[in-house]
């Protein structure tokens, strides 16, 4: 057998597992009230071989200010943001701004953690884009976007896009899972950062 059989062999494997572990895991599975989980909006983009691009919306009642100081306050996106362990600044060689990420999951009923170094672009109030340097993926890239909407009070609209690649030796079809369950709780635990940042802010 030769080793692109072989690792597609397991991958098949591991992938055939995936709905047992969420399964399995669902009584573990985070309690939020669902018409809180109406509010985000989730959808799967064409993508290939392995590669897998999500991206998720909602409309946070607050201006886009408020927003981008959340999002931009990246040392202590672990503190609100689930299942992320840490996040910190690291020296970046051209003076830009690099993070390190540590996420931790439970996959296949194992506990599961992944690094990843990113290099961050920032547009003010516009977008904050992400591209992966080092880390524990074969590529690991998105953005976050804001827009502001028209309404009769400030209305944000934050899009969030992530765009991976796991090794082979990663059920990816567990992963896309995964992610489209965490998507609604990571915008939904911003909304609900923004709303403590403003009742401080009167």
């Amino acid at each position: 057998m030769t080793d692109v059989e072989h690792d597609a062999e397991l991958e098949d494997f591991l992938e055939e597992d995936a709905d047992l572990a969420l399964a399995a895991e669902s009584a573990d599975a985070v309690d939020i009230d669902s018409q809180l989980l109406q509010q985000v909006e989730v959808w799967t983009e064409a993508t290939r071989g392995r590669e897998r691009k999500l991206s998720a919306r909602i409309q946070i009642p607050y201006p886009a200010t408020f927003v981008w100081q959340v999002l931009t306050d990246y040392e202590a996106l672990s503190d609100f943001i689930p299942n992320l362990k840490t996040s910190r600044r690291l020296e970046h060689p051209s003076g830009g701004i690099r993070l390190e990420q540590v996420g931790t999951q439970r996959l296949l009923r194992l506990n599961f953690s992944a690094r990843v170094v990113l290099d961050i672009e920032e547009q003010f109030l516009q977008q904050i884009s992400f591209q992966m340097v080092e880390g524990d993926f074969k590529a690991f890239s998105g953005c976050w976007q804001l827009a502001t909407l028209q309404s009769d009070q400030p209305m944000t609209g934050l899009n969030y896009t992530v765009t991976i690649l796991p090794k082979r030796t990663m059920p990816v079809a567990l992963i896309e899972r995964r992610i489209r369950r965490d998507l609604p709780l990571n915008l939904l635990a911003v909304l609900q950062r923004v709303e403590t940042l403003c009742q401080g802010n009167p």
